[in-house]
């Protein structure tokens, strides 16, 4: 299976999919709730999606320079952008585009009209914790064990900017919970599974010397799964906050006026004093 076939086959194909129940939504004026209305989510995917190609590219070129995976030249187009393939760039934009969609198309339907309560402590606990695993992930890497590899560069990868969100929303993610999780988990499976066909295929190769030789049903390391789930968090995560109106009320207000000074990380019941 070559790297197109695969992405035509099981990213642009949903994508299609989801556009057209987007577009039927539209017309049967069902939208998502007034509480995440703060940004236009086409707005909102569009800027994820040159996030994740300007973020995932250096690394992306870093694994396939050190061999941590590789790719079948034969099944490329053998259009490279460093040491990695076109169809790889083009799979940061689709899964970006396919996440997003997915998450908006369940926003219309799951119920998230309770009144929000804020966690104080949760941002910060959060935060703490994906930090001390980040930690370990770095020390992970250092200590030269190879198996552990993968692992450790997803982790060191990944960490930073989810470490981010939870100090700006972890509790506004706790909210949305539900539609966080049903995303999250959905998108981890279909990807991981799909990801399964086409190591089966022989489409991309990850080194088993720096994997810990864990396989999800005897072919998929499980990394892949691990990375699939640290991606679609961060587009999540990233764009639950970016949609939410609660987020309104920690961002520096544009034009000259701010958030009142005592107003806490995490007090997304309490808005900003108007002048």
């Amino acid at each position: 299976m070559t790297y197109f076939g695969f992405l035509l086959g099981f990213l642009a194909l949903p994508i299609l999919i989801l556009i057209v129940l987007t577009y039927r939504d539209l017309r049967l004026e069902r939208t998502i709730p007034s509480n995440l209305q703060f940004l236009s989510p086409r707005l909102v995917i569009a800027a994820l999606t040159v996030i994740a190609v300007i973020y995932t590219t250096p690394w992306d070129n870093y694994l396939v320079a050190n061999m941590v995976w590789w790719y079948d030249p034969a099944l490329v187009t053998g259009i490279t952008l460093g040491w990695v393939p076109l169809e790889e760039y083009t799979f940061f934009v689709l899964q970006t585009i396919m996440t997003g969609l997915w998450l908006v198309f369940l926003a219309r339907r799951i119920s998230t009209s309770i009144p929000i309560s804020a966690h104080k402590n949760l941002c910060r606990i959060s935060a703490i914790t994906v930090s001390l695993i980040w930690v370990a992930a770095t020390i992970l890497l250092l200590s030269g064990w190879e198996p552990g590899t993968y692992l450790a560069l997803e982790l060191i990868w990944a960490i930073p900017p989810i470490a981010l969100q939870f100090v700006i929303g972890a509790d506004i993610l706790w909210h949305y919970r539900q539609l966080v999780g049903i995303t999250l988990i959905t998108s981890t499976l279909y990807l991981s599974a799909v990801d399964l066909i086409a190591i089966r295929s022989g489409t991309w190769t990850i080194n088993p010397e720096m994997a810990l030789g864990v396989l999800v049903g005897g072919v998929l390391p499980v990394e892949e799964v691990i990375f699939f789930f640290l991606t679609n968090a961060l587009l999540v995560f990233g764009l639950v906050l970016a949609l939410a109106k609660a987020s309104s009320y920690r961002l520096p207000r544009l034009f000259g006026q701010l958030p009142s000074v005592e107003s806490e990380t995490c007090d997304i019941e309490r808005p900003p004093k108007i002048q």
